[in-house]
């Protein structure tokens, strides 16, 4: 809540605490005059009444004060009790300001301190009750006692406890609001890299095709025209992909198990060498059994770096892929280009496969090796996905 919030609750509380506090100290003196007390001994009376309404305005006082004010509560109703029972009048001392101090004491106060308050408000008012003689039996005493003390003090604690549950339940949702936004940022992230990942893939092999068709027009027919049979493969490619990213993101569950995964990268291999890259490819002789979700990112890590290398090395590229004990490892390096490409970002690259990485608690290391060959390891622990 804003602070400004915060200042108009508190001033609105205050409000009603002084109101409640007023109406208390009207009707305890009304009570208190009614009984007679002003005609039989008017000084003592009217110092008595003073007390009285003193006591329950300080009602109005803020939490820190509620244990003083409760027994002060306590002390003016004996005293008074007694200045009546001495002029022979046995009515004329209210209860509101001691159920008003009871509740506070149960709502305001921790509990040990709560605790503490209680059997004084309880023997406080029982003694009260006997020496008015309110109590025509004995078991009245205890029952005075627990309506006008015990209840009011349950009272309080109930609602304490229902206040910080809710406070409790606001604390939660803010918490799942927080959880969800972070949920939510997340997923538009993991679906930014996917979409990022197929479609640079697919346009870059596009490109490249498309160029070549260009410069072979006129000259060499089949040449152009198997590149732009490469065209139209990648569109369809791109398509499928796209598909099944749209089917994901519809719930389509069927759509998860058609993902690529470690057994496509041939295929892969062999779409980025109709673009123009050569392979050099080394995988497991024997399957390498992973998570569906690991078997994905992985797939993509390796189209990313195939990607890069059609776009930004000389045409040849080494890829292994390997089982290094309790993890996966990629290993990609290609000669960078002499001409620089320009057509897209190779950091947005390189960031989504760290942060593919980063979710299975791997870690990606990239740059030119002592050899002038840009240098790609990826390592990715098994056991954290």
């Amino acid at each position: 809540m804003p602070e400004s919030g915060l200042v108009a609750v508190r001033k609105s509380l205050e409000r009603q605490s002084l109101l409640v506090a007023l109406l208390a100290a009207v009707i305890d003196a009304a009570l208190f005059a009614s009984s007679g007390i002003f005609g039989a001994a008017p000084a003592a009376a009217l110092a008595m009444a003073m007390t009285l309404i003193a006591a329950d305005l300080a009602l109005a006082l803020r939490p820190p004060t509620t244990a003083v004010v409760a027994y002060i509560q306590v002390i003016t109703r004996i005293c008074a009790c007694l200045l009546l029972q001495h002029h022979g009048l046995a009515e004329g001392v209210g209860d509101v300001g001691v159920l008003v101090a009871g509740y506070r004491a149960g709502a305001w106060l921790p509990t040990r301190a709560s605790a503490t308050v209680l059997p004084v408000l309880m023997v406080g008012v029982a003694a009260a009750a006997y020496i008015n003689g309110a109590a025509d039996t004995w078991w009245m005493v205890p029952a005075i006692a627990v309506s006008n003390a015990l209840i009011p003090w349950l009272v309080g604690r109930y609602t304490a406890a229902g206040g910080a549950y809710v406070t409790k339940l606001e604390m939660q949702r803010e918490t799942d609001r927080a959880a969800l936004d972070k949920a939510l940022a997340d997923e538009r992230e993991a679906i930014a890299r996917d979409l990022h990942d197929v479609i640079s893939h697919h346009v870059s092999a596009i490109g490249i095709h498309a160029g070549a068709a260009r410069m072979a027009m006129g000259s060499d027919g089949e040449a152009a025209t198997r590149s732009l049979r490469a065209v139209e493969t990648s569109s369809r490619a791109a398509m499928m992909d796209l598909r099944r990213q749209l089917d994901l993101l519809h719930g389509n569950d069927e759509a998860g198990d058609l993902q690529p995964g470690l057994a496509n990268i041939s295929e892969l291999v062999e779409a980025v060498g109709q673009a123009g890259l050569d392979v050099e490819l080394d995988l497991p002789a024997d399957t390498v059994a992973l998570p569906k979700s690991l078997d994905v990112t992985v797939y993509r890590i390796v189209q990313e770096l195939l990607t890069n290398a059609l776009r930004h090395g000389d045409g040849s590229a080494r890829l292994q892929v390997r089982r290094d004990r309790a993890q996966i490892v990629i290993d990609e390096s290609n000669a960078v280009a002499t001409e620089v490409y320009t057509g897209g970002s190779l950091h947005r690259g390189l960031d989504g496969m760290r942060r593919r990485a980063e979710l299975f608690d791997g870690h990606v290391e990239c740059g030119v090796n002592e050899s002038g060959r840009w240098r790609t390891v990826v390592e990715i622990p098994i056991g954290a996905s």
